[in-house]
């Protein structure tokens, strides 16, 4: 997932990321969807939220920031 697409994405949604990392971002654009700000946070390597616009890198992020 490219800084792009979540610039274009907060940009739609009207929302500043400008300065915050790329997980921060993605947790703040979840909570103003009304979703859970879980992103990189399956640390057991599960999620059910498949139907996520973020699910797999999350996933990804979550096995890094394990490490």
């Amino acid at each position: 997932m490219s800084q792009e697409l979540i610039a274009d994405l907060a940009e739609r949604l009207n929302v500043k990321v400008e300065g915050l990392s790329l997980i921060e971002s993605v947790r703040k654009l979840q909570r103003v969807e009304g979703n859970f700000d879980c992103f990189a946070r399956a640390a057991s390597g599960f999620c059910d939220q498949k139907d996520c616009l973020f699910y797999i890198e999350c996933l990804q992020n979550s096995r890094k920031s394990k490490d």
